[in-house]
């Protein structure tokens, strides 16, 4: 069977999202559209290729282990050339592909907007805002993340921020659900799934934001599963560049919540950092090996002289005390295997 080794993919590669169709892996990310192992903001904004701007990396795979670039996975409007461009997910529905994604550009928050291509690989192009961040109390929405429950509705769960602070509190970037109508609408039932709630959670302190001082905490990066008939949505907590930032979970018997993280309090349970070896792995997407059955979190983490957030791989266990990641590794592993053949 072979192995294989963190990371997967050489190059510059944040946020993973890696989904299957007809047997073949398909990942986007943060980063370049071009190969290069270490980024910079410059790097990270649209580039030119042929007569059109393109973002976000998009990789192609048959074993999940071995990723080849395929090209620039958005087709960039012209008013976005120059934007700011994160965490693209991609869901699939009536034989349309849907990317989700945030966008800063010309002094605005970053805004959740959707893209719709008819093949996985693209180009998708942007059909429009998926919602106005000014219709809450804060101009900032990121992390969106589609998932489909088991009666056929979707839900998208995104990040967006909290400053109230009352009745303990604490102010930063919080996780909210809302129902799609369709796959571009929202119903805008919005309902909070967790807020920071724990020291680790902090991500910078007396930070300025909005005008204010703030002890910040994060919650980022929502990826929901349904295992055993509850709903678990998995988040990264803390400073995306700090050694604490890692990947917990918080459990709900409804899609809407409330959700509960309670014995998240020393730390991230699925994923922390390894000092030495591993920094600030997180912001991941969960998807099944070639067998059909083994679930893989695929996430980022950071080389040890942080030149890079990369693409990693390893199995997530599913206990009595809630899931458990085998990683992060960064070692040999053994190479996901195939039991049973898919589709196409």
């Amino acid at each position: 069977m072979g192995t294989y080794q963190n990371p997967v993919y050489p190059h510059y590669f944040a946020d993973p999202f890696v989904w299957e169709h007809e047997g073949k892996y398909f990942a986007v990310g943060t980063g370049p559209v071009t190969p290069v192992t270490h980024a910079t903001d410059k790097d990270l904004k649209p580039q030119k290729l042929g007569s059109h701007h393109f973002a976000f990396p998009l990789l192609t795979s048959n074993d999940l282990c071995h990723w080849e670039l395929h090209g620039g996975g958005l087709k960039v409007p012209d008013w976005a050339a120059t934007g700011e461009f994160w965490a693209p997910e991609v869901a699939y529905a009536d034989g349309t592909f849907y990317m989700y994604y945030s966008v800063a550009t010309r002094g605005l928050e970053h805004g959740l907007r959707v893209a719709a291509a008819s093949q996985p690989t693209g180009p998708f192009e942007d059909v429009g805002p998926l919602l106005s961040p000014k219709a809450y109390d804060c101009p900032f929405a990121i992390d969106a993340h589609p998932f489909r429950d088991t009666d056929g509705q979707w839900y998208l769960f995104y990040s967006t921020d909290f400053l109230d602070v009352s009745q303990g509190k604490r102010a930063g970037t919080g996780l909210v659900v809302e129902r799609l109508v369709n796959m571009t609408q929202l119903a805008g039932d919005r309902q909070i799934v967790m807020r920071a709630n724990a020291d680790w959670h902090l991500f910078k302190a007396q930070r300025e934001m909005y005008g204010q001082v703030y002890d910040w905490h994060t919650l980022e990066g929502p990826c929901v599963r349904k295992h055993n008939g509850l709903y678990y949505c998995f988040y990264s907590g803390g400073c995306y560049e700090g050694q604490g930032y890692g990947v917990d979970y918080g459990v709900a018997d409804n899609i809407m919540g409330p959700y509960s993280n309670e014995g998240c309090s020393m730390g991230a349970r699925v994923l922390r950092t390894v000092p030495g070896k591993v920094l600030g792995p997180g912001h991941h997407s969960i998807v099944r090996g070639p067998d059909r059955e083994t679930e893989y979190i695929v996430y980022h983490a950071w080389d040890v002289g942080m030149t890079a957030r990369r693409m990693c791989i390893d199995k997530l266990y599913w206990t009595p005390n809630g899931p458990r990641c085998a990683g992060p590794t960064w070692t040999p592993q053994p190479t996901p295997g195939v039991t049973a053949a898919l589709p196409g």
